[in-house]
């Protein structure tokens, strides 16, 4: 009877510590994004692995993250996220207040060798996934940032990064056949999200109806705004989706010029190509809206 109780303790150990060390080993990698489109690019790069998990940290509508102000649930998901992935370019404002909470938290800025739009006071342009040829570079990053962090699985982000890379290479060359023939070349956005994309796709804007993002704009910024519409003759003006049309409207009534929408894709829908249609809807706005 001793001699068999002896050999239950011994199994209960064995396979115990088994179990342990299993668990131990196919713990599952939780990876934090800071809004849409990074979100959009990181469940690219790691598609069909099992043991990883992708959340976001906002709200998937939340648009543009300028001054976002975290909450107290964010905090909660930030404690237990192993790496983060974010825009970068400062459009992340409160990246100083998660470091300082956790600072042991793995960060993966996407926007590493960017060439950036300078605004004014050392201040630049974050919108940089909206040029073709930067999504590719951010792409890479966060590639090579998960391959550091997560080397057990290097091979299958270096997969999913080079075919996802493969696709954006024929979305560029899509968008520059469609958009080369253009006639009026001269825009007006909504906000600055647009700078990256036009400079890509040889576009000049001349005004934007937004200075800020969620900010409508003066009567004095909105007579501006029609007076270099009429220098440049400007043909269309463009509103965002993540945005209300009412100033854009405004200016049109002043100017009978059509108000059409272009989306920068910081919202949409949760699938792996939303990038992809989203331009490609675009170039089918812009060949409407200016020839």
């Amino acid at each position: 009877m001793k001699r068999f109780a002896l050999l239950c303790i011994f199994l209960l150990l064995f396979f115990g510590c088994k179990k342990q060390k299993d668990t131990d080993t196919d713990k599952e990698i939780l990876i934090m994004t800071s809004f849409y489109p990074v979100y959009i690019s990181t469940i690219n790069i790691t598609k069909d692995i099992l043991d990883i998990k992708v959340l976001n940290l906002t709200e998937y509508d939340t648009g543009c993250i300028h001054n976002y102000s975290l909450t107290s649930d964010n905090m909660k998901d930030i404690s237990r996220t192993d790496i983060f992935v974010i825009n970068g370019a400062g459009m992340e404002t409160f990246i100083d207040k998660i470091i300082k909470e956790k600072s042991v938290l793995k960060i993966i800025d996407s926007s590493k060798g960017v060439k950036l739009i300078e605004k004014n006071n050392n201040q630049y342009n974050p919108h940089i996934w909206v040029s073709i040829e930067n999504q590719i570079k951010q792409i890479e990053n966060i590639k090579e940032g998960l391959s550091l962090y997560d080397p057990l699985h290097k091979e299958n982000y270096k997969k999913n990064a080079d075919l996802y890379i493969t696709k954006l290479n024929q979305l560029k060359q899509e968008m520059e056949e469609g958009l080369k023939d253009i006639k009026y070349r001269n825009i007006v956005t909504f906000h600055e999200a647009f700078n990256y994309f036009a400079e890509e796709f040889n576009f000049n804007i001349v005004s934007v109806i937004e200075r800020e993002p969620g900010v409508e704009p003066n009567a004095k910024e909105m007579a501006e705004t029609i007076k270099m519409i009429k220098k440049y003759d400007v043909k269309a003006l463009f509103a965002e989706p993540q945005y209300s049309s009412g100033p854009a409207r405004v200016i049109a009534k002043e100017t009978g010029l059509k108000v059409y929408t272009l989306d920068p894709a910081v919202s949409g829908p949760l699938n792996k190509n939303a990038y992809i249609d989203i331009m490609k809807n675009n170039i089918k706005v812009l060949k409407e809206s200016l020839n």
